[in-house]
């Protein structure tokens, strides 16, 4: 399953349906959008996924020839897509995310979930760090959203130590524009798998007056990260993440042509995280 634990629940005599701490992995699924007010409009496309140990990139990237780090590559992961995008560890700008939060792992592992870059670009709507404390406890996640304006936001949510093994639910105020055609009197409600053989994210969005307005989910079963499964993924999305930028621009001239409501931009958060 390429999954281990950080310690034996057993050993340790801790609760032993805690999902073990996943492994860099890569996951191949289907990301779906569906808007449900003002009109109907739905869109589905296939794609992949790294899930990567953000300490042991370059551990990885050197076991293989087809994943760069840092540099490019046919696929390639790159600090700088990412926290201050000064392309310094993460880890500190994870850890410091989770301290405004007064949250302490202790330095746990950390797993992001995100495209990679591939033929050297990427684009990143959602990217999201699974935070564990070190006996493999999922203790908060950190949702980093970009929009095409060149900003980003992160949202760092707590995970409730009452939630199932496998599944985290949690919600939060919208606090950064995204789309144009969505106002910010917006709530998100989040439902996740912990990552394994699969992994599932769904996103419900509702208005201002609690109406449901657009569901996006991103489900993905996971392989080994190997160079055979990279070529396959590679030969089956050769063109994944510019597809992404351009599936953006596609879908909301598509949005217009249907008449929905354009909302300017306003200014973005001055806090770069909130909770």
């Amino acid at each position: 399953m390429h999954m281990r634990a950080l310690h034996s629940g057993e050993e340790r005599g801790e609760n032993p349906c805690v999902l073990p701490v996943p492994e860099s992995g890569l996951y191949i699924g289907r990301v779906m959008h569906r808007r449900l007010k003002p009109f109907g409009h739905r869109l589905d496309y296939g794609v992949f996924s790294l899930l990567i140990d953000i300490d042991r990139v370059s551990d990885v990237s050197r076991k293989l020839r087809l994943l760069a780090h840092n540099r490019w590559g046919v696929l390639s992961f790159h600090d700088a897509d990412h926290g201050n995008c000064d392309g310094q560890p993460l880890r500190s700008w994870v850890e410091h995310c989770l301290e405004e939060r007064d949250l302490d792992l202790k330095g746990g592992p950390i797993r992001l979930f995100c495209f990679p870059r591939l033929w050297g670009y990427a684009f990143n709507p959602l990217s999201i760090f699974y935070c564990y404390d070190p006996q493999g406890r999922l203790g908060a996640l950190l949702y980093e959203v970009r929009n095409t304006f060149g900003e980003k936001h992160a949202y760092v949510l707590k995970v409730d130590d009452a939630e199932p093994s496998s599944q985290v639910d949690q919600e939060t105020a919208k606090v950064f524009h995204v789309s144009p055609f969505i106002g910010m009197d917006c709530r998100y409600r989040f439902r996740l798998t912990k990552p394994g053989e699969t992994l599932k994210v769904l996103i419900k969005q509702s208005d201002g007056e609690g109406d449901p307005l657009l569901i996006a989910s991103h489900v993905a079963a996971r392989r080994e990260l190997s160079d055979r499964a990279i070529t396959a993924a590679v030969c089956r999305f050769p063109l994944m993440t510019i597809k992404v930028i351009a599936a953006i621009h596609w879908e909301a001239l598509k949005l217009w042509g249907k008449g929905a409501r354009f909302h300017r931009k306003p200014p973005p958060p001055v806090r770069e995280v909130s909770w």
